[in-house]
């Protein structure tokens, strides 16, 4: 049991709530808000995950896994569909995302007699770009773990706390967002990217983006990790295996992953959502 005041506040939210439903992706916030939940409200928290091309099987597999760990009622919900507007990738493509999958969770929980559907949002979002925001407060969707005050850093240590393995999980954003804004979204192109960051995911880097530009793909890492992409053998074996994907060149951003970086040329004040990726 945690003796913190602001978990404690946060079971007292929730069970104020009686009956939740949580957007739950497996990621290290929406874990911990499961695990608090089924804390707090036992059976009458549901974690409803959406099974869109925007996920990677791996992650599918870590919500289910997690989600067992947990034992909370888990239910998945299939949206194999593109959107028109999210397929056209428009700068504030994320907010209409945000809009369809998070519609979904609403409906679904409906469907379960369920008012209330709460996200992962926590405080440190609201000091940088958050994907859909504007969609989430729009469809209502209630962010408990910004209520009261949870930074990431919290998030992780009382996840820790909790024996839930998330609390040192790398962090992670949807595959629509390596695709950059204006260059229509295909199935073709997701596919890539999955294939292509599981393979590195395998070799053991924690952090990674394949970005995909058509027919380059231009690989993030850690800033610690850029050197052993440029080891033999493994260079020439990162090399192979994307050009095996469909991509005909493969180049390293010197910078490293950072957060979002096809967000770093749009003005803030003329777009919707953004997001980390």
């Amino acid at each position: 049991m945690i003796q913190n005041p602001k978990y404690n506040n946060l079971l007292a939210e929730l069970k104020r709530l009686e009956h939740v439903a949580i957007a739950f992706s497996g990621g290290v916030d929406s874990s911990f808000l499961l695990a608090a939940a089924k804390e707090a409200l036992g059976d009458k928290a549901v974690g409803i995950t959406i099974d869109s091309p925007a996920l990677p099987r791996y992650e599918l597999e870590d919500a289910i896994a997690i989600a067992g760990l947990i034992r909370a009622r888990h239910i998945i919900v299939q949206s194999r569909e593109i959107e028109d507007e999210v397929k056209l990738n428009p700068v504030n493509r994320c907010y209409f995302c945000k809009k369809v999958e998070f519609g979904a969770v609403i409906e679904k929980a409906k469907s379960l007699g369920i008012r209330h559907v709460l996200d992962g949002s926590n405080a440190d979002d609201l000091m940088d770009y958050r994907p859909g925001m504007n969609a989430i407060k729009e469809l209502q969707v209630l962010s408990p773990l910004l209520e009261v005050g949870l930074t990431k850093a919290e998030i992780r240590d009382f996840s820790k706390d909790l024996n839930l393995p998330t609390w040192d999980k790398p962090a992670y954003a949807c595959l629509f967002s390596r695709i950059p804004y204006g260059q229509e979204i295909r199935l073709e192109y997701l596919e890539k990217v999955e294939k292509g960051e599981k393979f590195f995911i395998d070799k053991g880097f924690r952090t990674i983006r394949v970005r995909c530009h058509g027919e380059l793909a231009r690989i993030e890492v850690a800033v610690a990790d850029r050197i052993k992409l440029l080891e033999e053998p493994l260079a020439s074996e990162i090399t192979q295996t994307l050009k095996s994907l469909g991509f005909k060149y493969v180049t390293l951003d010197i910078q490293g992953y950072r957060r979002g970086s096809f967000n770093e040329n749009i003005d803030p004040a003329k777009s919707t959502g953004f997001e980390h990726g």
